[in-house]
């Protein structure tokens, strides 16, 4: 079987400097918020180029920490709008409605499945005040007309940056496009985790505040509790796991990138819809190879039964979801076009070229 994502042999890579920072940190006594965490916040602004970084449990929390913070500072308040691409993964969706909050959802361009920037104006209100992009697969979303519309109209952009860590546009690497932006190390990330874990990252010192101290139960000195907060806090041995793991970032993207390359140039078969190859590759560090088809879940078991293993991002879109069933029924046809047609090909770093031949080899033979 060739596998979709090995994070075994990923982990493996490493084992003799995570398992030796492990023993350090069970033999210290301290568990959180101890040096560990300073580090990988240190490491992690200096990485991404901005001047905060604040470790979070897991990246929908560093989301919820964000939009929290704004309204504890005045920024925003209940039922403002948040500006969100329709195809996103829930937890986008999820960090808006659980502050009460109100997402507007833009539809995504077909050929890039990011929000699609020329629908964003059309859907600003009086009570818009921020939009949420989502850096989707790894592909940076950003562009000159998405900074003019939000300083016409005064908005903060929030990054949901779970999928591409160390993607960049224009020498700026995503997490320090906008105002803040929310990073997930789930195991599985381009720079995963071996647990849930979290970071934000802002250039706003008033933001960093507030939201560290939200995420410590809304306090800044134990026991004294200015805001009604969480307990969201990243793991002495996650933040020491991460640091360690963030040093071979650059190494593993440019490996996805050879893959994506490879996968691009040699699929042919003219029933399958691949990705663009970028003209700037470092806007992409292909966290996921999505291509789109006709008969999906037939050309899945096809694979599967050809012991390659693949994925669906995402089989029902967060407004078919039981969960915000006062959507159904909403008009998103390139949405459910998107999430009825994906499929995600094996991605990794620890990927071999052999397998990735064989992949291209089975789909370039696939017939309906």
């Amino acid at each position: 079987m060739i596998k979709f994502l090995d994070i075994q042999k990923i982990n493996q890579q490493y084992a003799t400097e995570l398992k030796k920072v492990a023993a350090e940190v069970i033999d210290s006594g301290w568990y959180l918020l101890g040096e560990h965490v300073v580090q990988f916040e240190s490491d992690l602004s200096t990485y991404v180029g901005t001047k905060h970084a604040i470790g979070v449990g897991n990246g929908l929390d560093a989301l919820r920490l964000i939009l929290r913070a704004y309204m504890e500072m005045g920024i925003m308040q209940e039922d403002d709008e948040i500006i969100v691409p329709a195809n996103t993964y829930i937890a986008t969706i999820l960090a808006i409605t659980d502050n009460r909050l109100k997402p507007v959802l833009v539809e995504p361009d077909i050929d890039t499945y990011n929000i699609d920037i020329s629908l964003i104006e059309e859907k600003i209100t009086p009570r818009t005040k921020a939009i949420m992009i989502v850096h989707l697969y790894g592909r940076v979303c950003w562009s000159k007309e998405l900074e003019v519309i939000t300083k016409k109209h005064n908005l903060k952009i929030i990054e949901d940056n779970a999928q591409a860590i160390g993607a960049e546009w224009n020498g700026i690497k995503t997490g320090n496009l906008g105002d803040a932006a929310g990073f997930s190390f789930y195991p599985g990330k381009n720079l995963g985790a071996l647990g849930d874990s979290g970071a934000v990252t802002t250039n706003d010192a008033n933001l960093a505040e507030v939201i560290r101290a939200l995420g410590n139960y809304g306090s800044k000195e134990k026991y004294k509790n200015i805001y009604r907060g969480l307990n969201s806090r990243m793991d002495e041995i996650q933040a020491a796991f991460l640091s360690i793991k963030l040093k071979y970032l650059e190494r593993e993207n440019e490996t996805r990138r050879s893959i994506a390359n490879y996968y691009a140039k040699n699929i042919t078969n003219p029933e399958v819809i691949l990705p663009k190859i970028l003209k700037k590759p470092k806007e992409h560090v292909w966290h996921l190879f999505v291509i789109r088809t006709n008969e999906r879940d037939r050309l899945q078991k096809y694979l599967t039964k050809n012991s390659i293993q693949t994925l669906i991002h995402y089989p029902i879109p967060t407004h078919k979801q039981m969960a915000y069933k006062k959507w159904h029924g909403t008009d998103l046809p390139i949405t459910e076009k998107i999430h009825n047609k994906v499929l995600s090909l094996p991605m990794s770093s620890v990927l071999k070229m052999k397998d990735v031949y064989e992949v291209v080899n089975l789909i370039n033979h696939y017939t309906r």
